[in-house]
């Protein structure tokens, strides 16, 4: 029984992480109504690891249930990732900037290949990949606060703020390698232990994931 139990979750997780790229892609737009039974058939499975995979979804606020028919990909607004823009930087901010108050340059060189992973992704134009890398670099920052309930929270906020908007043009290459920059650029500023800086970086970083 535990060898089946294992794979059956790996496959869950597998589809889980395989249907979470195609909505940063646009691959399931927002808006589209999917069946277990088809998605299971595209990717080579049974229908229920594909249910499992999107009942997840659904707690994360990425598509709703529907009865009978599937599941809906949910339709974002630019108000609601500007609402979770503020809520992230209400977070994060007064966060960062007592971490950089205390803690020594060593350990934010420390992070430089989290912020080096989001700008190869971004580099290869990997929206995908940018977006994992993108939350791994926040989590490892925050991380360093010892605060597992804000990881949680945090986490959960980010992925939600990173579902794109119904009818929007897939993010440019050009615009992924600028939002990496402010990576580096933050690594920088908490070095320095300049507040300024990094409230503005953070704050400017949040709001063009919610443009």
């Amino acid at each position: 029984m535990a060898p089946r139990k294992v794979l059956r979750h790996s496959v869950r997780g597998q589809i889980l992480d395989a249907l979470r790229a195609a909505l940063i892609d646009g691959e399931l737009a927002p808006g589209e109504i999917h069946s277990g039974p088809a998605l299971g058939e595209r990717f080579g499975v049974s229908a229920t690891p594909v249910r499992e995979a999107m009942q997840q979804l659904a707690l994360e606020g990425a598509v709703e249930c529907l009865p009978n028919r599937g599941f809906r990909v949910l339709t974002r607004t630019p108000r609601a990732l500007a609402e979770l823009a503020e809520v992230r930087a209400l977070l994060e901010v007064p966060v960062m900037l007592r971490l950089a108050g205390t803690l020594p340059a060593s350990v934010w060189d420390s992070l430089r290949p989290a912020a080096a992973a989001t700008a190869e992704a971004a580099a290869a134009g990997d929206l995908p990949g940018y977006a994992d890398a993108d939350r791994a670099f926040h989590r490892a920052v925050l991380s360093l606060a010892g605060n597992e309930q804000l990881l949680q929270v945090t986490e959960d906020l980010h992925r939600r703020a990173q579902w794109p908007l119904p009818g929007a043009p897939r993010m440019r290459r050009a615009d992924l390698v600028a939002d990496a920059a402010q990576h580096v650029a933050l690594l920088d500023a908490l070095i320095a232990g300049d507040p300024t800086a990094v409230e503005s970086l953070v704050r400017e970083h949040f709001a063009g994931a919610a443009g």
